[in-house]
């Protein structure tokens, strides 16, 4: 674990662990014996939008597993969200000293490696350049948390019945004009698959990429559904992103909170080194 975060050459790998935080391989889906009723788009688009998770702040405790190249780590770490605005996370290995740290907003993305006192600073657009990805804050918070995305075009899905599971499909969702910050990000035009559980409607599995860069795909898989508060989260996420290099993560979260207002400490000491 520890030479993942002092080699430098490997930064690529340790930025996309923590930003598309947990992934593994894409596990079966659950197949109901009973046959469910056939239901429109509109009704399960509006029932996945009334049961997926209301929060203004959301804190969490997470242990991960961590794989890429047949290369495997393990960690824990903490995850604190305000809703639309910041996420930030705490990265520990196992040896119990916090290694990184993480703060992202909608604009930038900031990172402290304490294992080598050094920092990253850069926006979006330098981020998927470097990584080869096409995220944004929007897409990153509603991965993490199982959520719709919550400020692209809802466009016109198409709904079926796949292994015993509702499924929304859209081969076109794009950015709503007044939250796009770029010209790039106004390009952006993703195919989208959501599977919802026919009982909760809470969003199980969901595949995401963009029609211009068909050779990168991000899923993600919730399960072990527990009730917060008055409302049910995903205790075991997991994310596969398909890319060149192909990253899996798969973690369990325990602790969860809600609206629960939080601080958001990130001071980079005057020691520590820009990450070039």
């Amino acid at each position: 674990m520890i030479e993942l975060f002092r080699n430098l050459r490997r930064f690529k790998l340790l930025l996309l662990a923590p930003l598309f935080f947990m992934a593994s391989c894409s596990p079966a889906r659950k197949v109901m014996k009973a046959p469910i009723k056939e239901e429109g788009a509109d009704f399960l688009f509006s029932k996945l939008k009334e049961k997926e998770l209301k929060f203004e702040w959301f804190s969490a405790k997470f242990s991960a597993e961590y794989s890429n190249k047949g290369k495997e780590n393990s960690f824990n770490g903490q995850i604190r969200i305000r809703k639309d605005s910041l996420i930030w996370i705490s990265l520990t290995p196992m040896l119990g000293i916090e290694a990184v740290r993480l703060m992202i907003s909608q604009d930038s993305i900031k990172m402290m490696n304490r294992l080598d006192n050094t920092y990253f600073i850069g926006d979006y657009e330098y981020v998927n350049r470097f990584l080869n990805t096409n995220i944004d804050f929007d897409l990153l918070q509603a991965f993490l948390l199982g959520n719709d995305l919550q400020f692209y075009e809802n466009g016109k899905f198409k709904a079926t019945i796949d292994r015993g599971e509702y499924k929304l499909s859209t081969g076109e969702r794009r950015k709503l004009k007044k939250f796009v910050r770029s010209n790039q990000e106004n390009l952006k035009i993703f195919i989208q698959n959501i599977w919802l559980d026919p009982v909760t409607f809470r969003i199980t599995h969901t595949d995401v990429k963009e029609i211009r860069r068909d050779n990168i795909k991000l899923e993600s898989t919730y399960d072990g559904f527990e009730p917060v508060e008055d409302q049910l989260f995903p205790r075991k996420i997991s994310y596969i992103i398909w890319a060149d290099n192909t990253i899996r993560v798969s973690a369990d979260f325990s602790k969860m909170t809600l609206n629960i207002p939080m601080q958001f400490p990130f001071k980079i000491p005057a020691s520590y080194q820009p990450v070039k």
